[in-house]
């Protein structure tokens, strides 16, 4: 069996050590600020991207990565000695990063390229990439491997919140009415990724709720006692702090990844964002 290349994009936002350590190729995104664009997670962190955010008057926008880009990086590795090539990209449902990938392995045409739609966003795709990459470096079979990425693909959870109605309102998903009526009564919406796309899953009011009924949606989406979780987080570690607290409490995991949420989640639900990322029992 040949080596194995792991490429994703900047959606999935993989700490950058952990790329690094797992041999990851991942191709950014462009967030534009008016008419400066930056390449997501190179040009600019996330922190730096929400201390800009705060700031603007108007939402940035993203872009999808090029076709051109994952033709490049996939002739690279296979120039470097890979057999082969496994693409999982951020839910097709909310960018077109993903349709590039398969322009790409279409134009190049050829058969030991295998693009992927993981239908989750953040490290909810990240956790997918991760355990393709492990997976990869000890050598297991290509077969395999596509087979669990896609069971993973089945069970993977993403439950955000959001800390301000602000950004939900900027992006038109919420009415003017209803984000003063909401930032009023201290409403926090709780949101999820069904079918690959952004939908609100409840809303409470208050932190203090916020955080236990966070844990009870893990619950009842299939997470298990002893599971590996991602938290996220959007410049909120205070926030990330107590919500790790209650997990640990909770569910006691057998391993935590932080992330920090970045730009695309991030433009929409704003900084102060907080998410729980797992691989639930598909019933």
């Amino acid at each position: 069996m040949g080596k194995i290349k792991i490429i994703t994009d900047s959606l999935a936002d993989i700490p950058k050590g952990l790329a690094e350590k797992l041999n990851i190729t991942v191709l950014p995104l462009t967030v534009r600020f008016g008419s400066i664009e930056y390449k997501d997670g190179i040009d600019l962190t996330p922190q730096e991207f929400y201390d800009k955010l705060k700031e603007a008057e108007e939402i940035p926008t993203t872009s999808q990565v090029p076709p051109s880009a994952f033709k490049e990086a996939i002739t690279n590795s296979l120039e470097e000695g890979y057999e082969y090539v496994i693409i999982i990209n951020g839910s097709g449902g909310v960018s077109g990063t993903h349709q590039s990938a398969v322009i790409a392995k279409e134009d190049l045409g050829y058969d030991n390229v295998f693009v992927i739609d993981s239908r989750s966003l953040s490290y909810g795709c990240g956790m997918i990439v991760v355990e393709a990459a492990k997976m990869a470096l000890d050598d297991k079979p290509l077969e395999d491997i596509l087979e669990h990425v896609n069971q993973m693909i089945k069970g993977a959870q993403q439950i955000f919140s959001v800390d301000t109605l602000k950004y939900l309102h900027k992006n038109g998903r919420l009415s003017a009415a209803k984000m003063a009526l909401g930032t009023l009564l201290n409403v926090k919406p709780i949101l999820g990724i069904v079918d690959g796309k952004v939908e609100p899953l409840d809303k409470v009011r208050g932190n203090k709720k916020l955080i236990k009924r966070i844990i009870e949606i893990c619950k009842e989406k299939g997470i298990k006692e002893g599971a590996s979780i991602g938290l996220g987080h959007a410049s909120n570690i205070k926030g990330l702090n107590v919500l790790k607290d209650e997990i640990i409490k909770e569910l006691s995991p057998s391993e935590i990844v932080i992330a920090e949420v970045g730009c695309t989640i991030g433009s929409h639900a704003g900084p102060g964002t907080l998410a729980v990322f797992f691989i639930g029992e598909k019933e």
